[in-house]
């Protein structure tokens, strides 16, 4: 299986809503901040490899996913977008004031 939706918005821009909608019409499972956070060991060496620019397999990670969505996969969309060139990319936005709030809070 590969990605089929890609999600290039920030977190706290309505990424969980918009998992619920992938994952009801058919594109799930969608991996969201919340699988990472249940994946601890593994996801976080992964990311972390990823962000020091290492060579990672995202086709082994996303073995499962039909989506992946929210951080820190919208930090990596553009990689994402040319390792899978026919997903969809979402950008989900948000007021920035009520995102700083949203985040600080």
């Amino acid at each position: 299986m590969s990605l089929q939706v890609i999600g290039a918005g920030a977190a706290r821009t309505g990424t969980m809503s918009l998992k619920s909608a992938l994952e009801s019409v058919g594109f799930g499972p969608c991996y969201h901040m919340h699988e990472l956070i249940e994946h601890l060991d593994t996801d976080v060496p992964f990311w972390l490899r990823a962000g020091d620019r290492k060579k990672v397999n995202f086709d082994a990670f996303f073995q499962t996913y039909r989506a992946a969505i929210d951080f820190p996969v919208s930090i990596f969309y553009r990689e994402l977008a040319a390792r899978y060139p026919a997903a969809k990319v979402i950008l989900t936005v948000r007021d920035p004031e009520k995102w700083f709030r949203s985040v600080t809070n």
